[in-house]
C-alpha cells in the first residue's frame, strides 16, 4: 500500500496565507504577467493626446533614467497639454507587504526629493492617499477623469498583485479609449527574452548570466540611458496649481520608528534621493571595487556597494550604475577587466534573474516555495526559538551579529542573510515565511523577488561556525555586533559554548546554543525527506 499523503502545513499567521498549490499550478499556467501583456497589446487609444500621465511606483522614484516617465514626456510633447507625475500612497498595501519603517521613509523622503526635481522643470507630481488596498485603482481613474489624461505610462511590476491591479486599468483603458503603457525598467535585459537553447526560459542562473553578458554586449543600447522629462511651459503652475507643493503623507499607523534617534541613524546611513545614490555608486568604484571579489563575503571588511535600497526603490536605475562600471573597467565589457567589476555585476545579474523567474512562476511573490512540495514542510512551533532568533541571541555568534546588525541598521550583509535564514529553517525548523516576512518588516532594501529567493528552503543547511572562521577570519564582525564576546581570543569567539571551560562560558553572559547544530540539521533533512515524499501534490 502506497504511503499516506498528507495535507501541507497550515499556517498561523494571517499575513502568512497563501493559495493552495493546486491554485499556485493553476496561476502559474495562466500567469497575470501574459494577461497583462497581452491586454496591452490589444490595446490601441482612440483619444489624441491631451494631459499625459507618468504613474510612479515604489520602484522608479526618479526623474532621471526613467523610461515610462521619458516616454511620457515624448507623448505629451505631441499635444498641447502638459506631463503630470502621479504617486499613489497605500498605507494598507505597505502593510500587506509588511514593509519596514526604514523602507517606508526612504520612500517618502525620495519623494520629496523627486518632487522638488520634477518641480523646477514645472512638472507636477500629486502624492494621492488611497485609504485602503481596493481604492489603489479607482484613485487612478479619479485623477485620469479629473485631469483630462489621454494617456498613462507607468513602469512594469512583476509581483502579482501588482500585475492585477494593472490589468484592471488597462480593461478600464480599453473601454474608455485612453491610451495605457507599461514599459520594462527594472533590469537592462527584459524578464523573459533570455531562452535556452532549447527555446524555453532560463532556469538555472549560471547560462542565464552568460547570456545576459553575450546580450549586453552584442547591444550596447541596452545601456543606453533615456533623458530627462522636458519641462511644461510656466502655465503648468497655473492650471495644477493644486498638485504643485503640499505636505508628505505621515508614516502609516504601526510603521513608525522606535525614536527620533532611529529616524535620524538611519537617514545618516541611508541618505535619500538620487544624488545620495550616485554618489554612493561612484565611493563604490572608486574605493571598494578593486577588492571586491576577495572580499565581498567577509561582512567585517564592509566592502559591498550598499545600493540596494536605492536599486528596491528605483532611487537610481541600474542601467546608470553599469555604464559608471564600464568606465571604471577601462571601457571593457563587464567580465573582461577588473575581476572586481565582474563579481559585482554578477551579483546585479542575479537582480535581473529573480525578475525573470517571477514572471514565469508567478507562485514566488505568493507566500509559497519555488518548489511547492515544501509547502508540505511540518514545520515546528519554537516561539522561543523565533524570539531569541529575532533578538540575535541564538548562541550562535555568526548569525547573532547579523540579526543584530539588521535590527540597528535596517540591513545586513549578504553572507549573514545567507546564514540567518538557514538556521532559522534548517536549524530551528521554523516556517520559512517567518523569517521571509521579518526581513521586510526591517529591511531598508527588501525586494519582494531577491527576498524570496533569498529564503527558499533547500537540503543546503549552512554550519555557522564554519562560515564564520571562513567570512569572519579575525571575528571583527562578531566583536562589533556581539560585545559580550569582544573579549574573546582566537576561534573561541565562532563557538564560545563549546570552546570554553564552563565557567568561562557563564562569565559572559550569553546565551548557549539554542539547538545542537548536528542534531537540529539531520531532524531538518529527514523532515523534508518525509514530508516531500508525502506532499499531497
Amino acid at each position: 500500500m502506497p504511503p499516506k499523503k498528507h495535507s501541507r502545513a497550515p499556517s498561523g499567521d494571517a499575513a502568512l496565507s497563501h493559495p493552495t498549490p493546486k491554485r499556485a499550478k493553476e496561476i502559474d499556467a495562466d500567469p497575470p504577467y501574459a494577461q497583462l501583456t497581452s491586454l496591452l497589446e490589444s490595446t490601441t487609444p482612440s483619444k489624441a493626446p491631451t494631459n499625459v500621465l507618468h504613474w510612479f511606483r515604489s520602484k522608479d522614484l526618479r526623474m532621471q533614467d526613467n523610461k515610462g516617465l521619458h516616454a511620457a514626456s515624448q507623448k505629451a510633447k505631441e499635444g498641447k497639454g502638459s506631463l503630470l507625475g502621479l504617486y499613489v500612497y497605500s498605507p494598507k498595501d505597505l502593510e500587506w507587504h509588511g514593509t519596514s519603517p526604514a523602507r517606508i521613509d526612504f520612500l517618502l523622503e525620495s519623494l520629496r526629493l523627486l518632487k522638488e526635481d520634477l518641480e523646477e522643470k514645472n512638472i507636477p507630481l500629486a502624492i494621492v492617499t488611497a485609504a485602503e488596498r481596493k481604492n489603489v485603482v479607482p484613485s487612478v481613474l479619479d485623477f485620469v477623469k479629473k485631469w483630462d489624461v489621454s494617456h498613462v505610462y507607468a513602469d512594469m511590476e512583476y509581483e502579482v498583485d501588482e500585475l492585477r491591479r494593472d490589468i484592471k486599468v488597462a480593461e478600464h483603458a480599453k473601454e474608455k479609449g485612453w491610451g495605457f503603457e507599461v514599459l520594462h525598467d527594472q533590469t537592462v535585459v527584459q524578464p523573459g527574452t533570455l531562452t535556452t537553447g532549447a527555446g524555453g526560459p532560463h532556469k538555472v542562473f549560471t547560462p542565464y548570466h552568460k547570456d545576459w553578458l553575450v546580450e549586453t554586449k552584442e547591444n550596447p543600447g541596452l545601456l543606453e540611458l533615456s533623458p530627462e522629462p522636458e519641462g511644461n511651459d510656466e502655465k503648468a503652475k497655473k492650471e495644477f496649481k493644486e498638485l504643485f507643493g503640499g505636505d508628505l503623507p505621515a508614516l502609516p499607523e504601526g510603521k513608525s520608528f522606535a525614536s527620533d534617534e532611529e529616524r535620524s541613524r538611519l537617514r545618516k546611513l541611508w541618505p535619500a534621493g538620487h544624488t545620495a545614490g550616485l554618489e554612493r555608486c561612484s565611493d563604490f568604484l572608486k574605493n571598494k571595487v578593486s577588492s571586491y571579489a576577495t572580499h565581498r563575503s567577509e561582512p567585517a571588511k564592509d566592502n559591498s556597494s550598499r545600493l540596494s535600497p536605492y536599486f528596491a526603490s528605483g532611487v537610481i536605475s541600474v542601467r546608470e550604475a553599469l555604464p559608471l562600471a564600464k568606465k571604471h573597467n577601462a571601457n571593457k565589457h563587464f567580465n573582461e577587466g577588473d575581476k572586481g567589476i565582474d563579481s559585482w555585476v554578477r551579483e546585479i545579474v542575479f537582480r535581473e534573474f529573480y525578475r525573470h523567474t517571477l514572471i514565469g512562476l508567478p507562485h514566488d511573490s505568493m507566500n509559497l516555495p519555488h518548489n511547492l512540495k515544501f509547502d508540505f514542510v511540518e514545520w515546528e512551533d519554537d516561539e522561543e526559538g523565533w524570539k531569541k532568533w529575532c533578538e540575535g541571541k541564538t548562541g550562535v555568534p555568526f548569525v547573532d551579529a547579523g540579526m543584530r546588525q539588521l535590527n540597528h541598521e535596517a540591513w545586513m550583509h549578504n553572507r549573514c542573510r545567507m546564514n540567518v535564514s538557514s538556521y532559522l529553517s534548517g536549524n530551528l525548523l521554523i516556517d520559512y515565511r517567518r523569517g521571509e516576512r521579518y526581513f521586510a518588516e526591517h529591511l531598508i532594501d527588501f525586494d519582494l523577488a531577491n527576498n524570496h529567493n533569498g529564503w527558499e528552503p533547500s537540503y543546503t543547511i549552512f554550519n555557522p561556525v564554519v562560515q564564520a572562521e571562513k567570512c569572519d577570519k579575525d571575528g571583527e564582525f562578531i566583536r562589533k555586533w556581539v560585545p559580550e564576546l569582544k573579549g574573546l581570543k582566537g576561534k573561541e569567539v565562532f563557538d564560545p559554548f563549546h570552546r570554553l571551560g564552563k565557567a568561562e562560558f557563564e562569565k559572559l553572559g550569553y546565551p548557549r546554543p539554542h539547538v545542537d547544530f548536528r542534531e537540529s540539521s539531520l531532524r531538518a533533512k529527514e523532515r523534508y525527506k518525509r514530508d516531500l515524499a508525502e506532499a499531497d501534490i
